[in-house]
């Protein structure tokens, strides 16, 4: 009687233990190769980067007018500026600017895109409507503009920098995040939630927008390298970061003005530059095909 059935104990080592959807997005994540290389090239950067004014502080600034701009050498590895100024120093010191823009512009992005995109999608109606006519006035106004007015009236300060930065940069997060609260609102565990009588601000803080991370991380690396090259452009124009501080954009400024005699001055900050943005731009990708809960299981 008993040998008609098969011992299930036998078996019980064969199952394949289930994963979870962070699990499965790691997995994916780690077989892309250029997410991969471009996740450990910019996390190396930014720790050289980060690791400069405690390592060298004030050697960005230290001048050194007898020696001049000089080719790289043993001494100086990526050259000196026209006032003497070590290149490898100040890229570094200036990566730590870009990168701090960029990260801290994206964080005001992500803050006023996710509520923001949160509240309209969840309550709707004429709400709805209202708040996003405002993002439609809003995106009907040139970015750029209103960045420079800012920073002429208010004054050329890296902590209203960020702010500004972040300030234009939200409206596609409060889109996306909108669209996808909208869709999750009819879902059965928000409909038990509130027929368990929470309250609206909960609902939002500990059931919709934590179902929405993946979405919101995707799109945050994808905010960073467009953030930092709107720094780059404004301090290509003389309104971002000031003297003696550097960021990439300034040193691209600097190295422009004299590229035809020292063409190093503007290779090496434009090379760290546009490896940087090419990188972010690879894990974002990576983030979004690795999230994407229709990718096929292996």
């Amino acid at each position: 009687m008993t040998a008609e059935f098969p011992n299930v104990t036998q078996h019980a080592g064969e199952i394949e233990p289930g994963h979870s959807l962070w699990q499965d997005a790691w997995h994916r994540l780690r077989q892309n190769k250029l997410a991969v290389i471009g996740a450990v090239f910019v996390a190396l950067l930014a720790i050289a980067c980060f690791l400069t004014p405690v390592i060298a502080p004030g050697s960005y600034a230290k001048t050194n007018l007898a020696l001049g701009a000089k080719a790289p050498s043993r001494a100086h590895l990526l050259g000196t500026d026209v006032l003497g100024r070590d290149l490898l120093a100040r890229v570094l010191y200036g990566g730590c600017i870009s990168l701090s823009v960029g990260l801290a512009g994206t964080f005001v992005s992500v803050v006023i895109g996710v509520l923001y995109g949160a509240i309209s999608g969840y309550f709707g109606g004429r709400l709805d409507v209202i708040l996003m006519r405002i993002v439609d006035i809003i995106y009907s106004l040139p970015f750029v503009v209103f960045v420079i007015l800012v920073l002429v009236v208010f004054g050329q300060h890296i902590i209203l920098l960020f702010m500004a930065l972040g300030a234009v940069s939200w409206l596609d997060m409060a889109r996306i995040i909108r669209a996808q609260v909208m869709a999750l609102k009819k879902q059965e565990f928000i409909e038990a939630a509130v027929a368990l009588g929470l309250r609206k601000r909960r609902i939002i803080l500990r059931h919709l927008i934590p179902n929405v991370l993946g979405i919101v991380t995707i799109y945050a690396t994808l905010i960073v390298p467009s953030v930092m090259l709107l720094e780059a452009f404004l301090s290509f124009l003389g309104l971002g970061v000031q003297a003696p501080m550097s960021s990439w954009g300034t040193l691209i400024l600097d190295g422009s003005k004299n590229m035809e005699e020292y063409p190093w001055l503007l290779i090496f900050p434009g090379l760290c530059f546009s490896l940087t943005l090419f990188s972010l731009n690879f894990v974002g990708d990576g983030l979004r095909d690795a999230l994407d809960v229709r990718a096929s299981k292996d």
